[in-house]
């Protein structure tokens, strides 16, 4: 539910910004992908201050910003009090910590002088939060999920939340004993009580009740940044990036002992910080999967988790491999029989590690369903066949469905 907030009016129309409203809408501006989009407002978008200023003023102007009042008054400046107010926002949105801005250097620009188009600026780890928070709150509406728990495995442990069995009492457990097993226990063995009040309680007697063992899980997102994840007229990229920033909020908040990483993969592969998410665009033409799965491999190796998984997001077939000599074997038809037989070896030893891979796919071509179904069957994952509207549905109901069901 949106909550208003009331603050008393100066008469500055920059405190009139609802400053999470504005990122909002620019997050499409502040996500961008490379993909030129003919009827996107933000066309030719880079990390400027110039674009940013010229996207605040498109957000503005396109009144959904502010009140009837305050957009009467918005339509009355000139072109020097709208620079002016532009100014004051952004302003707020650096004090606000919800980006950093980056100065030229002196002497730069026209005439010796700095400007805006030197001028860079970057989103702050909260303004990533606040976008992934949105993201996660816009995928979990249609779904109608509330609540979110831990994850369950189909392992059992003394704790506090029981599901209703015992075991006997182990050095380590927690004392949560079951009171009437551990009296049976008694009765068994010395008989019903004589009426002196006391019991010869034994250690072999005591009980516990068990509950759900409850694991923590590593997460990589890898994620392909081929060329043809914005290429046929449809961006395919961006959805992919609000996907794992909301997957990133949702493991951040609800399951506090996980870890999530990213790896990126195109030609090669790497790992990058989950915060640099958003400055991330598509990079070279090829699909190297094999790599990315050996990237991801390695990250997991180190994380220390009970649980390993790779969610994998892609529209396209393996069509590069990195060679041992370090050499990049490209094929751009794809399904080429050398890089396939490589890919799915990698995919044996991710399952010989007790990795399991989920595949979200972005296209639906015959042999590549064929190979995606072949992948997974090895590994014990699932494959789901989407579209970038309905990705992070699948992918989000998938995350928690899986925390219910036996993970080995």
């Amino acid at each position: 539910m949106k909550l208003t907030r009331y603050t008393k009016f100066t008469g500055d129309l920059s405190s009139s910004v609802d400053l999470e409203d504005l990122l909002q809408a620019l997050s499409d501006f502040l996500l961008d992908s490379g993909f030129q989009d003919p009827y996107s407002p933000f066309q030719n978008a880079d990390d400027s201050m110039e674009s940013l200023r010229e996207a605040i003023r498109q957000a503005l102007e396109s009144g959904e910003l502010l009140d009837e009042k305050a957009q009467e008054q918005f339509e009355k400046l000139d072109a020097a009090q709208v620079e002016e107010l532009i100014d004051k926002i952004i302003q707020r949105m650096k004090d606000e910590s919800y980006l950093n801005a980056e100065e030229p250097a002196e002497g730069q620009g026209a005439a010796g002088e700095g400007n805006d188009t030197d001028a860079k600026f970057e989103v702050t780890d909260k303004g990533m939060d606040f976008l992934g928070y949105k993201a996660l709150r816009d995928l979990l509406g249609p779904i109608g999920k509330s609540s979110l728990g831990r994850h369950d495995t189909r392992h059992e442990a003394a704790g506090v939340e029981t599901n209703g069995s015992s075991k006997l009492y182990e050095f380590g457990d927690s004392l949560n004993l079951d009171i009437p097993a551990t009296l049976n226990s008694v009765f068994a063995r010395e008989g019903p009580p004589d009426g002196s009040g006391i019991l010869n309680l034994e250690y072999s007697d005591l009980q516990v009740q068990q509950a759900d063992y409850q694991s923590s899980c590593a997460t990589v997102v890898l994620l392909d940044c081929s060329h043809s994840m914005i290429l046929y007229g449809e961006d395919r990229f961006t959805p992919a990036k609000r996907v794992a920033m909301a997957l990133a909020h949702l493991i951040r908040t609800q399951y506090p002992g996980d870890s999530i990483d990213l790896v990126l993969f195109h030609d090669s592969a790497e790992h990058i910080p989950i915060s640099q998410l958003p400055r991330v665009k598509v990079g070279p033409h090829y699909t190297n999967t094999r790599e990315g799965l050996r990237v991801a491999q390695r990250v997991l190796r180190g994380s220390g988790k009970d649980m390993k998984q790779i969610v994998m997001i892609t529209d396209g077939k393996p069509s590069a491999l990195t060679l041992d000599d370090g050499r990049i074997y490209k094929n751009a038809f794809g399904l080429d029989p050398i890089v396939i037989a490589e890919t799915l070896e990698e995919v044996s030893r991710c399952k010989r590690a007790g990795i399991m891979i989920n595949t979200f796919m972005l296209a639906n071509e015959f042999q590549l369903i064929q190979f995606v179904q072949k992948m997974s069957a090895m590994c014990r994952g699932k494959a789901y066949f989407t579209t970038p509207q309905t990705l992070g549905n699948y992918l989000l109901m998938d995350f928690m469905s899986r925390r219910s069901k036996q993970v080995n």
